[in-house]
């Protein structure tokens, strides 16, 4: 497949993620009335900025399986704000203690523990009352949105993200008891289940079948492991202005990562092989007419990534 050229992908990404924002705004909620402060907790934290990786991912897939139309933005739009509640849940005292999120100060540290738990707790549920729409905009695609949306409950929930979570708490206890099977569970639930959520939506929703869609959560699964591993790396290797967060945060709670576990050059091979093959088995359904350069050229960014 002919590569993007850097530049024009620079160029192509800033517009995408611009227009993933503006479908993003649309869905948040107006800072008003008496829960006024956990909105607007809530929309520090969705406005805290980032890659975008999720939605971009869902409505490139669905551009790939030939997509088009709104029903995906509502999706999109929940998509981010789970991943974004799990991160502002993620940075509690309770949990990894992080006071800088993309470079500016962590949800609990601006509006308090208590807000911050609530401002979570509201992302979830917008979320879905938010991917709810989507019943709205495509009345004829019932049974596509009903499996997106199971889709995004069970790669969010215990069998998915939270579990991922579970694991990955437990594993602080454990020191170098941890193993490699421990340690892939906690990428992939954690870290993977996500991504799966955001490529199998977007086949859904475009009418990819079983077999695509079987097709796709596998890449995923290796896009989101890769994509964690690179995270471990950057952890030890980068710096806080750069990275936008604290550096060193998996040495200060005792985590077990892939890096402390095979060292940076194995973790380095590894994690590059599982995106390259990831590339492989999404690029095998050009042979059914299905392409997308970007989301090639998007995935293979990801290898290289400095934050």
């Amino acid at each position: 497949m002919k590569m993007v050229n850097w530049m024009n992908f620079d160029n192509v990404w800033n517009e995408k993620v611009k227009e993933t924002e503006e479908i993003l705004g649309a869905f948040l909620p107006a800072e008003e009335g008496w829960a006024k402060t956990v909105m607007q907790a809530m929309n520090y934290s969705v406005n805290a900025g980032g890659k975008r990786l999720r939605p971009m991912l869902m409505a490139e897939t669905y551009r790939l399986f030939g997509g088009t139309g709104k029903v995906i933005e509502p999706f999109m739009a929940a998509i981010e704000m789970i991943h974004t509640y799990s991160l502002v849940h993620d940075d509690l005292p309770a949990m990894d203690n992080d006071e800088y999120r993309r470079g500016r100060k962590t949800t609990w540290v601006v509006y308090g523990d208590a807000m911050a738990v609530l401002a979570g707790d509201g992302l979830l549920n917008l979320a879905f009352e938010t991917a709810l729409k989507s019943f709205e905009i495509s009345e004829s695609d019932i049974k596509r949105n009903a499996r997106a949306l199971a889709i995004l409950a069970n790669k969010a929930g215990i069998y998915g993200m939270i579990g991922g979570q579970t694991a990955d708490i437990e594993a602080e206890n454990l020191g170098s008891k941890v193993t490699e099977e421990h340690l892939l569970y906690i990428h992939e639930h954690k870290t993977a289940a996500l991504i799966q959520a955001a490529m199998m939506i977007g086949a859904v929703l475009a009418g990819a079948d079983a077999q695509q869609t079987a097709l796709v959560e596998r890449a995923a699964y290796e896009i989101g492991v890769a994509f964690q591993i690179q995270d471990d790396i950057l952890d030890v290797t980068s710096t806080l202005e750069t990275l936008g967060k604290p550096v060193g945060s998996d040495e200060k709670n005792n985590k077990t990562t892939y890096v402390t576990l095979k060292g940076i050059e194995e973790a380095s091979r590894e994690q590059r092989e599982m995106s390259n093959h990831a590339i492989e088995q999404l690029e095998s359904l050009e042979e059914k007419g299905f392409r997308n350069e970007f989301l090639m050229e998007l995935i293979r960014s990801l290898i290289t990534r400095i934050k």
